[in-house]
């Protein structure tokens, strides 16, 4: 505990990451998760955005998403990320708030700015977290990282008992945001940005967004295929069924191997969360480094020829047979009621 006999972890700062201008959907589901740790333990609730100026309005956002405080740092160099501009404001802004956790998205940002951070103030940091949670550890409230492991067929506990903050990243998709009330109150705070020119050594000069950025993460019905396709000749099957539902496409790691989708679109450890309402898994076994990408799905269905594969195990429904007799079918009832 700290002079005041509060608990470290406690106040939680979460970072508020903007694309576009505009918060990002991970922000929300940060705040939302942070709503549920810190005020059970007396705690408080910070995020900071950066940007080239009227974040203002964002900052109304996340105070309606749980912010008890919003952190706003305004720049206008700071249009495009500036990975040791970023650094800097973040790593001062810990060291005067100490906050005994810091969460970050685990963008492609956040990829980049959280082990700077990190490293520069001599903490720990848990990548890629899929769950976060407290628990009470050898007489200790720690906060618990949960990663998938060991080629994703374990999920891993981990937690950080001595550095101070605790720094995790959460993958976009895994949290749920939650609703924000428009009748929260909190406090917005401006900060001086305090940069130099020496903190533009390397400048980002322009941003390009990914194709389809996104657009998994906020599908409401996603049909997905893996290896077993191969017998059918690759994935026409499966998006036909996809239109035929108004879902969109994606895959497993051996389906996007084979070039049948885009690395944009795959599904899994090494690549995209999601969690949509609907979630129909096709030709996949259900290996836990391809379920872990979409295990909060509201609900999910399998259709694979092996009656005993492991992705029966997580479904909620579950079809055991052919996908070349079985995805025509569907597509054809679905297609015949549009």
């Amino acid at each position: 505990m700290d002079a005041s006999g509060r608990d470290q972890m406690s106040d939680i700062l979460v970072w508020a990451e903007l694309r576009d201008g505009r918060p990002s959907g991970v922000a929300f589901e940060l705040l939302n998760k942070a709503t549920d740790l810190a005020p059970a333990q007396g705690g408080t609730v910070s995020a900071v955005v950066i940007g080239p100026g009227d974040c203002r309005a964002c900052a109304a956002e996340f105070i309606a998403h749980g912010a008890g405080r919003v952190f706003v740092v305004e720049d206008p160099r700071l249009a495009l990320y500036q990975a040791e501009a970023f650094t800097k404001i973040l790593c001062r802004l810990i060291a005067e708030t100490r906050p005994g956790v810091v969460l970050m998205g685990a963008t492609s940002i956040g990829a980049d700015l959280a082990p700077a951070v990190a490293a520069r103030i001599g903490t720990g940091l848990t990548a890629h977290c899929t769950d976060l949670h407290m628990e009470d550890i050898d007489g200790r409230r720690q906060l618990v990282m949960v990663v998938p492991g060991w080629r994703g067929n374990l999920m891993v506990k981990i937690v950080c008992p001595e550095k101070r903050p605790v720094m995790a990243t959460v993958r976009p998709g895994v949290l749920e945001k939650g609703n924000p009330d428009p009748s929260r109150t909190g406090e917005i705070v401006s900060i001086p940005a305090d940069i130099g020119e020496e903190n533009f050594r390397a400048r980002t000069l322009e941003s390009v967004r990914e194709p389809e950025e996104g657009g998994l993460e906020q599908a409401a019905i996603i049909v997905s295929g893996g290896f077993g396709f191969y017998e059918a000749g690759g994935v026409s099957l499966l998006e036909r069924l996809a239109r035929a539902i108004g879902g969109v496409t994606a895959g497993s790691r051996p389906a996007c191997d084979a070039g049948w989708i885009p690395e944009t679109r795959m599904i899994g450890q090494s690549g995209r969360t999601v969690s949509p309402g609907l979630f129909i898994s096709i030709g996949t076994s259900g290996a836990p480094h391809y379920t872990t990408g979409f295990a909060k799905a509201a609900l999910i269905v399998a259709i694979d020829k092996n009656p005993k594969a492991p992705i029966f195990d997580i479904a909620d429904f579950g079809i055991a047979g052919d996908l070349r007799d079985i995805v025509p079918a569907l597509a054809e009832v679905l297609e015949s009621e549009r």
